[in-house]
């Protein structure tokens, strides 16, 4: 192996060294302990410390990198203590997730890191994110990320590559090339001579490293980093290596051959270099006795320590506070100078106000700049904000979900917007598995609002009607807001974008310009989780929200002699329960009215919930009104008779004869 190292001084020579080491070794240490059952999983990555090792080593402190499960040398080369590292592996306190997750599944502001998940490609777009932040606050900072050659595969990979070469992100993608994504060899995870080459379609800068070669890793990477600080671009560096130990230890390698292992073998990253610097008597045999003596103690000494440390107690309440960042509401009053207007400007200026409280927040969205969007709820925005805080976005929901957690975690408040609500399930992954999760595993909150445009009655089929609000209702760590009026529409998406946690804002598209009513033109916000009695009434409880409200208030201006109390929810996660319960104590029955369709719905969670704390006080099955178990139709009647706005009346009549 060829080192070239005329320009390096010798203290680096020997950190590269070091900071090789220090990973193999305690790596070593832990595949003892995984026999042992000390320690539940391993991710080996052996043969492959050079490429993190060399890569951190050339950032500075303040600069985010996104590691994988291969690149343990990237939180020993920042310094983590090892204890810290041991807690988390084996589920003690002292780790960073407070045994909620495992390996390197966790981020740490202290030393800039940000950990992976298990669906790898979501990470990719979070560097974007982070990269974003960088680039708007003018800090001439790179942000590192990590993938495998299997992570290639995945669309998050494409979507990233993609945001970051539009929007010229000081990003550094690093593939390292390992040979196998769990057994499945190159060959069958892509078809082209180099990773590399995948550059070339988003006009993308891209190198081959040598990913065994500490020298040519550390030299490469120093250049091309500050090339990117002083010149914000996206980079793509495929690190050719081999992993020489299973994906993870039970996995084994027997599908690998003989010979391919002991062509890798003779490259070991750490044997070369250790030979080159003896015969370069840059080291002698007595100083790695004593560097090694020394890690050898460290690790030592926090393993015992974590050795001595109690398992975590279940302690239920400190588990559900943790779900989401701590957020008390100040209740902002409005002046009584009042507007009237439709709920689309109710939202329009919320946006706005927003966007003026907080002078970094960034809105994305898909035609939202100078378009103004599909609903022209951002008209005008460019010229009062510039384009660096209203972004056109490629159509990439899933990039661009990932790129406002990334905007999150460097402190800058977002809003996505996405096209139609049905869209959502393009960025699925990253909503339910990186935003609803992220607080509640290492502290780190997703400060975003995700606009979700929805609803049915306008003709627009099954891909632009859905109101889809269940998919994520059933995930702890997010929250769901559903207006129904302009000024509960307003107010709420003030308080939405103030929570430093996810919320997902429905908004349904019929109400948009339909609904008028008076709303206070200075800024103010409505507390979420606070149900709104929109009638009184002892015969009947019936709740709803978004059109269903609207559509139960016809019902029952068309029959006046029904006493119904009518609760329109506004905030369905979290949900507030105690209205309900009063509601139903009061009046004895109770029809849940949602334009979802029926099964798993939010109206069976309701009806489950009254029937568990109300059960005594019921005079009445609890009845549910929803849209039929089909996707939603196209044409006129066919929409009348999916929708459940005839059907609602029916049933209500049926259960006051009870």
């Amino acid at each position: 192996m060829n080192y070239l190292i005329e320009d390096l001084d010798k203290n680096i020579l020997i950190d590269l060294y070091e900071n090789m080491l220090k990973p193999r070794m305690v790596e070593e240490k832990m595949l003892v302990l995984l026999r042992q059952g000390k320690i539940s999983k391993w991710f080996s990555g052996i043969g492959q410390e050079a490429i993190a090792v060399g890569v951190t080593m050339v950032l500075k402190p303040d600069e985010f990198i996104l590691p994988m499960h291969r690149n343990l040398g990237v939180f020993t080369t920042r310094k983590i203590p090892l204890y810290r590292l041991f807690g988390q592996w084996q589920g003690k306190a002292s780790g960073f997730t407070k045994g909620r997750d495992r390996s390197f599944h966790f981020g740490t502001h202290q030393y800039k890191i940000v950990g992976m998940i298990s669906h790898l490609g979501p990470q990719l777009g979070v560097a974007d994110g982070i990269a974003l932040a960088s680039k708007l606050k003018d800090r001439n900072e790179v942000t590192v990320v990590f993938t495998g050659e299997g992570g290639t595969s995945e669309g998050d990979f494409h979507e990233a590559l993609n945001v970051a070469s539009v929007w010229q992100l000081p990003v550094l993608f690093c593939i390292e090339n390992n040979g196998y994504g769990l057994s499945t060899p190159t060959s069958e995870q892509y078809n082209c001579q180099n990773l590399a080459d995948k550059g070339i379609g988003y006009g993308m800068e891209s190198h081959i490293i040598d990913g065994n070669n500490i020298i040519e890793i550390y030299k490469n990477m120093s250049d091309i980093a500050q090339s990117i600080r002083e010149n914000p671009r996206p980079v793509l560096i495929e690190f050719k290596t081999f992993r020489m130990r299973g994906h993870e230890e039970a996995s084994g390698v027997k599908y690998v051959p003989e010979t391919l292992l002991d062509f890798w073998k003779e490259k070991d990253p750490i044997i070369n270099y250790e030979r080159f610097l003896l015969e370069q008597d840059i080291i002698d045999l007595g100083e790695i006795d004593t560097i090694r003596q020394q890690i050898s103690d460290e690790i030592n000494e926090h393993l015992a320590a974590v050795n001595e440390e109690p398992v975590i107690d279940f302690n239920e309440s400190f588990e559900l506070d943790d779900v989401f960042q701590k957020f008390d509401n100040v209740n902002i009053r409005p002046s009584n100078e009042v507007v009237k207007v439709r709920f689309i400007d109710a939202i329009s200026e919320a946006l706005n106000q927003s966007m003026h409280k907080y002078q970094d927040m960034v809105i994305m969205g898909q035609d939202i700049a100078e378009y103004g969007g599909v609903f022209k709820i951002t008209e005008g925005f460019v010229d009062v904000f510039g384009k660096e805080r209203i972004r056109n976005t490629p159509i990439c929901e899933s990039a661009i979900v990932e790129t406002a957690m990334g905007l999150s975690i460097a402190g800058i408040k977002s809003v996505v917007e996405m096209q139609f609500a049905d869209f959502a399930s393009s960025g699925f992954n990253p909503i339910v598995n990186y935003l609803a999760k992220s607080h509640y595993r290492w502290g780190q909150n997703a400060d975003l609002v995700i606009r979700m445009p929805c609803g049915g009655d306008l003709g627009a089929g099954p891909f632009h009607s859905q109101t889809n609000e269940a998919w994520f209702t059933k995930t702890p760590g997010l929250k769901v807001v559903y207006p129904a009026f302009p000024y509960d529409a307003k107010g709420l998406l003030n308080t939405s974008i103030n929570d430093p946690n996810p919320v997902l804002f429905f908004e349904h598209k019929g109400l948009y310009r339909t609904v008028y009513q008076d709303v206070p033109k200075d800024y103010y916000t409505l507390p979420l989780g606070q149900a709104a009695i929109l009638s009184e009434g002892t015969d009947i409880t019936v709740v709803s929200y978004g059109a269903g409200v609207h559509w139960a208030t016809n019902t029952l201006g068309e029959n006046p002699e029904i006493s119904a109390e009518l609760i329109d929810l506004r905030t369905l996660q979290p949900l507030d329960t105690k209205t309900i319960y009063n509601s139903v104590k009061k009046t004895g029955k109770l029809i849940i009215l949602q334009e979802d369709s029926l099964f798993g719905g939010l109206a069976s969670d309701i009806s489950a919930l009254v029937v568990e704390h109300c059960f005594e006080y019921l005079d009445a099955p609890i009845r549910r009104v929803a849209s039929l178990e089909t996707p939603i139709p196209f044409a006129n009647e066919l929409e009348k008779g999916y929708l459940p706005k005839d059907r609602f009346e029916i049933v209500l009549k049926d259960i006051l004869l009870y």
